[in-house]
Formats: C-alpha cells, sequence, structure tokens
C-alpha cells in the first residue's frame, strides 16, 4: 500500500465525522431559571458550607439573607444573593454576596458584590 492510498483512506474515513460537528444539534436540556426562593435557599446553604469548611467565620451560619437581585455582568444575568453579619468588625466584611447561574449553580462569594 502506498502513501498516496493511506492518505485517500484516513480522508475518506474522517471527513463523514465532520458532518455530525455542525450546528443544528442539541447537547441536552438547559437548566430552567431558579426561582428567588430556590437561589436564596441555594446561596443559604452555601453560605453554611462555607462557614463548616471554615473558609468564612462561624457567626455566618446564623446570619439571614439581606437580600436577593438577578443583576447583569458582560453578557451574563446571575442571581446575587447578600448577607449582613453585624458581629463582624471589619466593616468591609460584614456583607456577604453569594453569586449564582440563573440556573442556581454557584459561581463565588466575596465581600464586595462585584
Amino acid at each position: 500500500m502506498n502513501i498516496q492510498t493511506i492518505i485517500l483512506s484516513l480522508t475518506l474515513f474522517l471527513f463523514p465525522l465532520s458532518a455530525f460537528a455542525g450546528a443544528g444539534h442539541d447537547h441536552g436540556p438547559s437548566r430552567a431559571p431558579a426561582t428567588q426562593s430556590q437561589a436564596e435557599k441555594v446561596a443559604s446553604d452555601i453560605v453554611f458550607q462555607l462557614a463548616e469548611k471554615s473558609k468564612i467565620e462561624a457567626s455566618w451560619k446564623a446570619v439571614k439573607i439581606e437580600k436577593s437581585l438577578k443583576k447583569k455582568f458582560g453578557n451574563n444575568l446571575e442571581w446575587v444573593v447578600s448577607f449582613k453579619n453585624e458581629k463582624i468588625t471589619d466593616p468591609a466584611k460584614q456583607t456577604l454576596y453569594i453569586f449564582l447561574t440563573l440556573g442556581g449553580e454557584y459561581l463565588a462569594a466575596n465581600y464586595t458584590g462585584d
């Protein structure tokens, strides 16, 4: 078998596979958007887990939600749920923000809200 035959065989074998890589197909159902109460529940669970793992002070476990809203970051809309903890002495760290996808999946947490 010469090299031209091998190359032709490989080309003919691999060419049809590229037909399946185009648009017009589905990767499964996208996750339905979370309701506000679902997002708040997930965020509360995240705060509890962060406190359990000592990523934040244990006093955060007892803190209630301050507010929750949808906020746009770039082209993406996300849930932002904030918690206020008066027991924290540093005012810059009294408010904890939990960021979730619209589907309710955890993205990040910080003290700035950005």
